[in-house]
């Protein structure tokens, strides 16, 4: 997908809501655990009661390959499900050197056909750079993370008194451009997203952290907000698991639309 089919859809859905896949048979209604796939069956359901409100899925590679074969077959279907209009995003945050980035990419470009894939940048450009050699393809290099042990190594200070993150992305920002390269930089540290729009002021931020972790959307849109919208929140538990029971489907659906409607006063307030 273009940056600009990205942005055709946000408009039209007035929307910039992502809907993550973090399917775990343990919480997943118990009705579902008898079909012949529980997971593809979770999903199918989630997209069908929240596609019209959602520009974009991500499915988090653990919670499918930790079955095996079979898990990876509920993941291709799952994205092969998914309406070709809508941004998919395998959150994989794989990162590695030469052939095996390449190899990460062909399993998340060619074979599931996904649209994006999150890497980490920690071994630098060579292990990302081969990601971005996919036409129409993106990366989402993990910026600023809201996980407690992101003070161990992201916050660290330099001599100057700048924060490793502040460097990471300044470096990778010329690895691609805005058209290949976004950023994730977490919800519960809404003026750190404010710091990192200053230095990627044209790039797409994936924004986790909305909702059950405690997330403002108000926040990472007045620290996030560019002319292009420039921003996909991502709500997982909030809406996929709203309800444990027969009509989890339909809440998924009313949290889903919850959400885009406060997305899309906002994004008439912005004159979007």
């Amino acid at each position: 997908m273009t940056r600009q089919q990205l942005i055709d859809q946000i408009r039209i859905k007035r929307s910039f809501l992502c809907v993550g896949l973090d399917t775990d048979l343990s919480k997943i209604p118990a009705h579902l655990l008898d079909t012949e796939d529980p997971i593809f069956e979770f999903n199918k359901a989630i997209i069908d009661a929240t596609k019209d409100f959602a520009v974009a899925y991500k499915p988090n590679i653990a919670f499918y390959e930790c079955y095996g074969p079979k898990g990876w077959e509920s993941l291709k279907k799952t994205i092969d499900y998914i309406p070709t209009d809508i941004f998919t995003i395998a959150d994989a945050k794989r990162g590695d050197i030469g052939n095996t980035s390449t190899y990460y990419a062909k399993t998340f470009f060619d074979y599931l056909n996904c649209d994006s894939v999150t890497v980490a940048p920690y071994m630098g450009e060579d292990s990302v750079t081969p990601f971005l050699e996919f036409e129409n393809k993106w990366v989402i290099l993990l910026a600023l993370t809201s996980n407690k042990g992101a003070l161990d190594f992201q916050m660290i200070r330099d001599e100057k008194g700048e924060e490793l993150f502040k460097h990471v992305l300044k470096k990778s920002a010329d690895w691609g451009t805005k058209d290949n390269l976004m950023f994730v930089v977490g919800a519960t540290r809404a003026e750190g997203i404010g710091e990192v729009r200053n230095l990627v002021p044209d790039h797409f931020f994936l924004v986790p952290g909305v909702g059950a972790q405690g997330g403002s959307l108000e926040d990472v849109c007045q620290y996030g907000w560019n002319k292009d919208c420039g921003l996909l929140v991502n709500s997982s538990r909030g809406i996929i698991y709203a309800s444990l029971g027969k009509d989890f489907a339909e809440i998924a659906a009313q949290e889903a639309q919850k959400l885009r409607n406060q997305m899309a006063v906002i994004l008439d307030q912005k004159n979007f």
